[in-house]
């Protein structure tokens, strides 16, 4: 006790622990990103060409209803004035009402918003599960048959559409072979027989006990998934190579080989374990571009995920809708970002 007493005799006593000066900054850096991005979504809102007072009332309605709804929607106040009231409605969870569904925006994202995560996590696992490996293996084997299929696997992956993906899909698995469900989440035969709890169709019906529902919902997301996994294979397995070539040029490995370790040990034990902090970043922004990203996806499947209900909304001038989508999109990648710093410290010590 006395040696811990004369180690720290002298320093200065820090006012706050480190912990939560961190969490603060942490805190304070969401906060900042979030207003930033409210603000854009704002301004974008209020400079694109589109009159969201027209959009509600219509081209045929007078001027004295035309001027009603705009200042019912406060378009008259100064811009900062409208920003801080859609600033404080946003905090509250308020979006706003929905033009095309006529329901609260708020509702709307919550209903449609599982279903997109629900597609997108499954696509991520699928891109992760396979890519990974495909990953190491062409970096341990360089310049071999199974380096140049990794590459081309990876170079089909970003360069074809994922539209004329999804159309071809259907077409062979859906419409020759009838493999697997066609668009939309279930059939018409089960829609609605799963009370819903988490949005997601899979867990909801496994929480049901309804395994027909399971598996007819499972035959309708794999093909999808498949395609976004595809997608996110792509991008991970070329990533995980181009880590892994630079850890087993180094010279720790070279060292460790020297030393007899087994080729495992070397690869995992090793030159993998230090990639993992870097993988981290590249799955997170795999898994939030599906998110975000899986418009085409949803669209061709008929999916019923906030990319298309984004995508309706603003060929409708639904702003209010657009807007709240955005915002939601940009916060789970703010979210995600935050994740992924916490992993780090989890996984490097040397982050703490």
């Amino acid at each position: 006790m006395a040696v811990a007493d004369r180690k720290t005799e002298g320093r200065p006593r820090a006012l706050f622990p480190r912990w939560l000066l961190r969490s603060g900054v942490t805190v304070g850096s969401i906060a900042v990103t979030m207003l930033g991005l409210l603000f854009v979504t704002f301004m974008i809102g209020r400079v694109m060409p589109v009159d969201p007072v027209l959009a509600i009332v219509g081209d045929r309605a007078s001027a004295e209803v035309y001027q009603q709804v705009y200042e019912r929607l406060g378009l008259d106040r100064p811009l900062i004035v409208q920003f801080a009231i859609y600033l404080g409605d946003v905090v509250r969870g308020d979006f706003g009402m929905s033009i095309l569904t006529a329901r609260p925006v708020a509702e709307d994202i919550a209903r449609v918003f599982p279903a997109t995560l629900e597609l997108a996590t499954l696509g991520t696992v699928i891109g992760v599960a396979f890519g990974v490996p495909l990953g190491v293996v062409a970096a341990v084997r360089r310049g071999s048959w199974i380096d140049q299929i990794a590459r081309v696997v990876a170079l089909v992956g970003y360069s074809m559409p994922i539209f004329w993906l999804g159309l071809m899909g259907l077409l062979i698995f859906y419409g020759i072979l009838g493999w697997v469900g066609g668009p939309g989440r279930v059939s018409i035969f089960y829609a609605d027989m799963v009370p819903p709890v988490t949005g997601m169709i899979l867990v909801d019906s496994a929480l049901d006990g309804n395994w027909t529902v399971f598996r007819d919902a499972l035959s309708h997301i794999v093909l999808p998934a498949a395609l976004l996994g595809y997608y996110s294979l792509a991008y991970i397995s070329r990533m995980t190579r181009s880590f892994m070539l630079e850890q087993l040029s180094a010279e720790y490995v070279t060292t460790a080989r020297v030393k007899g370790m087994s080729e495992w040990a070397v690869i995992w034990g090793h030159a993998f374990r230090n990639i993992r902090v870097q993988l981290i970043t590249v799955v997170a922004l795999s898994y939030a571009g599906l998110l975000e990203g899986s418009v085409l996806t949803e669209i061709i499947f008929s999916w019923p995920g906030i990319g298309s209900y984004i995508t309706t909304a603003l060929l409708s001038a639904d702003m209010n809708a657009v807007l709240g989508g955005t915002v939601v999109v940009g916060l789970v990648f703010v979210l995600l970002n935050v994740a992924s710093d916490l992993l780090y410290k989890f996984l490097d010590p040397r982050a703490k």
